[in-house]
């Protein structure tokens, strides 16, 4: 009797372990992002930030990441996107430490004064990082962004994703956050409120 009763607790346990696992396994409830099947690599790439710093694969170790392409002569979705996470970013902190990351496909235009200057005025605790399009395109490829200049002369323009990509502490890609209709025939956006939900219960997720 008392050996029945010890399989019966053993039985017990790992029940209740099957089905903890199974309940962590459930995808998440996310608004606008896709979460990774498994955390992908991301290229190796050394570029540099708006110091003048070497910024690589290893400065996203340790920390959460949110990153972006585009360039600060953007006439709507950067500015627009910039304002947008300067006033999401305290709630993107409350789960974990995370740093906004602006990648710059403009090399041309973009010294590192001007995107300093640029960070100032939207939040000097971001990121902005630029390199030669060479050292650009395998990293941005990575993410899963895509971006390509159209028009000539200095006033030409650069297509590219307006998507937000969110790389884990280990350096690599854990989820996209991609813009999305809210009404018919309203352009793709990324709302704050959905950006925030989502960011922080793929952070809770592997947090916990």
């Amino acid at each position: 009797m008392k050996f029945t009763w010890i399989i019966a607790a053993i039985l017990l346990v790992a029940a209740g372990a099957y089905a903890s696992i199974q309940l962590k396994q459930q995808p998440l409830a996310l608004q606008t992002s896709f979460e990774y099947p498994a955390p992908i690599p991301l290229a190796p790439f050394s570029l540099i930030d708006q110091q003048g710093n070497r910024f690589s694969n290893e400065d996203l170790k340790g920390k959460w990441s949110l990153i972006f392409i585009g360039y600060t002569s953007c006439p709507d979705v950067c500015p627009t996107t910039m304002g947008k996470l300067t006033s999401a970013y305290t709630s993107l902190n409350q789960e974990s430490d995370l740093q906004v990351i602006f990648m710059s496909v403009d090399p041309e235009r973009d010294s590192t004064a001007k995107l300093d200057s640029y960070m100032n005025f939207f939040n000097p605790e971001f990121i902005a990082l630029t390199g030669e399009h060479k050292q650009l395109f395998p990293v941005t490829r990575s993410l899963g962004f895509v971006y390509a200049m159209v028009g000539e002369g200095p006033d030409y323009q650069v297509d590219h994703s307006a998507s937000f990509a969110l790389v884990s502490p280990q350096g690599e890609k854990i989820a996209i956050i991609k813009p999305k209709s809210h009404k018919t025939g309203q352009l793709p956006q990324i709302k704050n409120s959905e950006l925030i939900h989502d960011v922080n219960a793929i952070i809770g997720k592997y947090s916990g």
